[in-house]
């Protein structure tokens, strides 16, 4: 519970509003700088007029290994949410691959038993540290911690899935390297590789920079006794990696060609790539799915007696593939006849739903979060976003918690985002968020409201430069109708964002910082997130409060003491 501060905060003048403009950084580049370059009258006023800082909202400051990693909304929003910084995934990954700890887990030594052992060999016995138990069974009990059927046979291939670059926000390509190496000094005989291509933490048209060097990495390791080769794929937004259950068809597209092998067959990865971006023109985010086959075989199906390891840190497109894997009574489309297969994630990807069962590194356990301390202390509290992003407001912020902390005080409201390419509708659900979010301010049911707008980082994802311009236009046009709703409530309202994304569109020399062009002439679309600074505006803050923004460094983690102080608690 928060102590009371010697001052009055906002208590019984009026709520506060936290708006998350997702994706919406700040950079003195105007070339690609959708943020620059959007007619933003309401944001261009606070700027001139409210007082504010730039947060870190990258790197170290969220808990990233290194400065030169960008952050994401996930980070983020634990940082927001806890008020504090945490080790994050790529940090407790490599650190658990550079120590040998991930290859001592019960977890890694069970999937590589008996796969090292040949088809035919028991997984033994008892659960494991993390309440696994040994032998489960894809479609296994998803409530129950011990796996159902232990004891069952295991043997054969050990499958790695997930995002196929360095990006470092949902996965690392080096992660997989080292895996598989260890692996075959483990004694596996045979891995198979089914790679989602990224085009949105990276380069847009880059899979081949990561395919050809690790065709040639798997060329060193395979001999005699030991074969591993890339098996299926197809672009992240096409195939397995949906998230906060928007679009279930496509994981069930992903099954079909991980799992069944189902799909076009091509002799390599590469070629696959080739020829649809010969036929469609698309990026590698949205290629379509692909099957590796030595004529008509496949070649590697996921069958009875394999390993599958899931190799994302990152949960939020981690956990529908994960019920898949591990759901007995799964229902959101019909598995066929689903693999006896061990499953393990690289994190638990839901610590309330203990999803998955098996998992490799321990995640991060984020405590005493701002959401849990607000509702100890009696504060009526409201999250709203639409699909893509309530995840955030919801699950992240609250520390990797997918339940409420208190159903009386805790409010959340989901606005279903539409199924379409983001470019197409750059204004998203943006005004039909904001239409709740106006009721919920007029009702007087909350002291403290949060809202994510996802479009600045949505559309500037697909690269697609005039779309993410309108897209923080319309983020403008809702601050414009939520502002004096604040005001007239006598509130304050903290505008700011989680990372960058359309601030840089353009990819940038490195060598003179100036936008790549493409041979045509245009200029080289980034779809990546940036290491650029947010803003942290503050609305509403009168003058005499009391209250004050001092200069200073700050990132993303100082906004939950923000929220205590204001509301009139002792920050914590």
């Amino acid at each position: 519970m928060l102590r009371k501060a010697g001052y009055e905060g906002l208590k019984g003048k009026g709520p506060l509003l936290v708006v998350v403009m997702d994706g919406v950084g700040l950079s003195e580049r105007e070339a690609g700088n959708a943020v620059m370059q959007a007619y933003t009258p309401t944001l261009d006023a606070m700027f001139s007029s409210c007082p504010g800082v730039r947060l870190k909202a990258h790197g170290k400051a969220v808990g990233l290994p290194s400065d030169d990693d960008m952050g994401n909304s996930e980070v983020g929003h634990n940082a927001m949410g806890a008020g504090k910084v945490y080790s994050q995934g790529a940090k407790l990954v490599s650190r658990a691959i550079e120590t040998g700890g991930m290859f001592e887990s019960a977890a890694w030594k069970e999937l590589v038993r008996g796969c090292a052992a040949g088809a035919g060999a028991v997984a033994g016995g008892s659960p494991d540290s993390h309440g696994i138990g040994a032998g489960a069974v894809a479609g296994g009990s998803p409530s129950a911690g011990a796996g159902a059927g232990s004891g069952s046979a295991v043997g054969g291939t050990l499958h790695f899935i997930g995002l196929f670059s360095d990006g470092n926000v949902h996965s690392h390509i080096d992660h997989l390297k080292a895996m598989i190496a260890r692996a075959k000094r483990d004694g596996v005989k045979r891995v198979r590789v089914h790679i989602l291509l990224d085009g949105r933490d990276v380069g847009e048209t880059s899979a081949l920079e990561y395919v050809d060097p690790f065709e040639a990495f798997l060329a060193g390791l395979n001999d005699a006794g030991f074969s591993a080769r890339i098996a299926s794929g197809g672009g992240r937004m096409k195939v397995t990696m949906d998230r906060y259950e928007a679009d279930w068809g496509m994981v069930e597209l992903g099954w079909r060609t991980h799992v069944q092998a189902i799909g076009r067959k091509f002799p390599s990865a590469r070629a696959a790539i080739e020829a649809y971006r010969s036929e469609a023109k698309v990026i590698d985010q949205d290629l379509p799915p692909f099957v590796v086959a030595d004529g008509d075989e496949p070649v590697g199906p996921i069958s009875d007696g394999d390993s599958v390891i899931f190799f994302n840190f990152r949960g939020d497109r981690a956990i529908e593939i994960s019920k898949a894997f591990d759901y007995a009574d799964f229902d959101k489309f019909d598995r066929g006849a689903a693999p006896r297969a061990l499953y393990a994630g690289m994190l638990e990807y839901d610590g309330d739903l203990h999803l998955p069962r098996r998992y490799l590194v321990s995640p991060p356990e984020i405590r005493d979060t701002l959401g849990e301390h607000l509702c100890a202390s009696g504060v009526r509290q409201l999250a709203i976003s639409e699909t893509q992003k309530f995840g955030h407001v919801t699950y992240f912020w609250n520390g990797n918690r997918s339940g409420k902390f208190d159903d009386e005080l805790e409010t959340y409201v989901e606005v279903q985002s539409d199924i379409v390419p983001f470019e197409q509708r750059p204004w998203m659900k943006a005004a039909e968020v904001t239409d709740a979010l106006i009721e919920a301010l007029r009702s007087g049911r909350h002291d403290f409201l949060r809202v994510n707008f996802a479009n600045g980082d949505m559309v500037g994802h697909t690269g697609n430069f005039a779309a993410t311009r309108i897209a923080v236009e319309t983020v403008d046009l809702c601050l414009a109708r939520l502002l004096p709703e604040v005001s007239a409530l006598g509130g304050v309202a903290i505008v700011t964002a989680d990372h960058g994304n359309a601030d840089e569109m353009y990819e940038t020399s490195k060598k003179t910082g100036e936008p790549v062009r493409n041979p045509d002439g245009s200029f080289k679309a980034k779809t990546s997130h940036t290491l650029n600074r947010v803003p942290c505006l503050f609305f509403g803050l009168a003058e005499g409060s009391g209250f004050r923004v001092a200069p200073g460094e700050y990132g993303l983690s100082n906004l939950a003491a923000t929220v205590a102080a204001l509301l009139g608690y002792e920050p914590f």
